[in-house]
């Protein structure tokens, strides 16, 4: 029974680091080059400060994706909870590859947007089940907000 355990969180963690990692394929390739030439605002952070947040942001949101499975997938609540996760997790790969893939700034505000009420629902959605699982998505919610932020800056700063 431990083993099983410890295996669904070994899984879960590894679908939230790798859906970063798909993320990272569109992202790589253009800081260097694209993303450098853009002017940002004063509180970009460094290039360096990203991999280590989202690596931490993806191991947190595992945790908690292992706090609802581990609830019974057959539950109801958790079944919604669930889906909602896989389409905040989905949304997040697709403004990687809208913001640095496809290199649109506009298309990947609007996009961020959605993807912070997706991950709100997520977390509405995880607190009837597991408020640990819920409090855990609270640093992914707010970084994403401080992203949207950034995002919009630069979309203004490069009109």
């Amino acid at each position: 029974m431990k083993r099983i355990k410890i295996l669904k969180l070994v899984i879960s963690i590894l679908v939230c680091q790798g859906a970063g990692l798909i993320g990272s394929l569109f992202t790589l390739s253009s800081i260097p080059t694209w993303y450098a030439q853009l002017e940002k605002p004063t509180f970009n952070p460094p290039n360096w400060v990203f991999a280590p947040v989202w690596t931490l942001l993806f191991l947190l949101m595992g945790i908690s994706l292992y706090l609802i499975v581990s609830k019974g997938v057959e539950n109801k609540k958790v079944k919604t909870a669930l889906s909602i996760f896989v389409i905040q997790l989905t949304l997040n790969m697709l403004w990687s590859f809208l913001f640095f893939g496809l290199q649109s700034l506009l298309y990947a505000f609007i996009e961020i947007i959605i993807l912070g009420l997706a991950i709100l629902l997520t977390i509405i959605s995880f607190y009837k089940i597991s408020k640990t699982a819920a409090y855990l998505l609270l640093p992914y919610v707010l970084w994403v907000s401080f992203a949207a932020v950034l995002n919009f800056s630069i979309l203004i700063l490069n009109l």
